[in-house]
């Protein structure tokens, strides 16, 4: 499950206890500039539950340098006994730019951010020349869990093939199945050049969901993140699901002037269908059974439902739903 903490840290970690309840394996806290820092909610996450894993999810090597992120990753699982995850992705274009970040090179920019944690997570002193700069930098903690989990937040074909190849995991930036299925195939050249040593690799559907008891208050909780994913959707997603390019362009623009209001009115049902699996207990499972035929589990996201604890204990019955347990 992803928890965005736009609430505060104690509200997150209160949704992260019911998630646990609930049978959620994963809490993932997601990184924006705007909201509360996500390595803070861990460390209230890690408080306030026993057995689920948490990580950032995802955390981008432009806002903070590659071994920052290793140190807090390193301390959210000494913290949290061990239960640690790393979600690591190039984040986003529009809101790196408004910061004064230049999304250079991502594909290996991301590689060598967590090639470079492993080692530090190891004890290892690094010296690193690329697409940033480490000197003799060493980390004075090692996790206790020993080896940290990677996910890769992906969504194009050169990102997702590496993640296959050289991650623990992926986290596919989709929800319908026709994206999912895509991002199968794409994988699939990846794990083709893994290398033997390096363990299973996991594909996790990131997908925005909204579940409720009612159908249009689910579909209505959903425009705001279809409205960011519609408006920074490429011409080959859109195309994948017949979206009118209009009515996306006219999302975008609304969202560049900073008019929200604007730019989620003008979401369409098209649109919420795509990029979000919402509605009752029952449509979700379905949509669920759907996605899970292309990937090996799913990342319930954000807007989750218009009330949140609500909306956890709705998405884990479909997800048992969907999976018969």
């Amino acid at each position: 499950m992803e928890l965005t903490p736009e609430h505060p840290p104690e509200r997150v970690a209160d949704l992260a206890a019911v998630a646990e309840k609930e049978g959620f394996d994963v809490a993932f806290t997601s990184s924006h500039y705007f909201n509360r820092d996500p390595f803070v909610v861990l460390s209230r996450i890690a408080d306030a539950t026993d057995e689920i894993r948490l990580g950032p999810g995802v955390v981008n090597p432009y806002e903070t340098h590659p071994v920052k992120l290793a140190a807090q990753t390193a301390t959210i699982d000494e913290v949290s006994d061990g239960r640690a995850v790393f979600g690591v992705g190039a984040g986003d274009r529009s809101t790196l730019s408004n910061l004064g970040f230049e999304r250079e090179r991502p594909l290996r920019r991301v590689l060598e951010t967590f090639d470079l944690a492993r080692d530090l997570w190891t004890g290892e002193t690094v010296t690193h020349e690329g697409t940033f700069t480490a000197r003799d930098a060493s980390l004075n903690l090692e996790p206790p869990s020993g080896e940290i989990p990677v996910y890769v937040g992906a969504q194009g074909p050169h990102m997702l093939r590496m993640s296959a190849k050289h991650a623990d995991g992926v986290l596919i930036n989709a929800a319908h199945p026709r994206d999912l299925e895509w991002a199968a195939g794409e994988l699939e050249q990846g794990v083709a050049e893994r290398p033997a040593d390096r363990g299973p690799f996991e594909t996790l559907a990131f997908g925005a969901v909204s579940v409720a008891g009612d159908e249009i208050d689910a579909r209505e909780a959903a425009r705001p993140p279809v409205a960011f994913i519609a408006g920074g959707a490429t011409e080959q997603v859109l195309e994948r699901h017949d979206i009118d390019r209009e009515a996306a362009a006219a999302v975008s623009d609304a969202l560049e002037r900073g008019d929200l209001t604007a730019a989620f009115d003008r979401v369409t049902p098209a649109m919420i269908d795509a990029f979000c699996i919402a509605g009752t207990t029952e449509t979700v499972a379905d949509r669920f059974e759907a996605a899970l035929t292309h990937v090996d589990g799913i990342v319930v996201g954000s807007p989750l439902g218009p009330d949140l604890e609500d909306a956890i204990r709705r998405a884990s019955e479909a997800l048992a739903r969907a999976t018969d347990q």
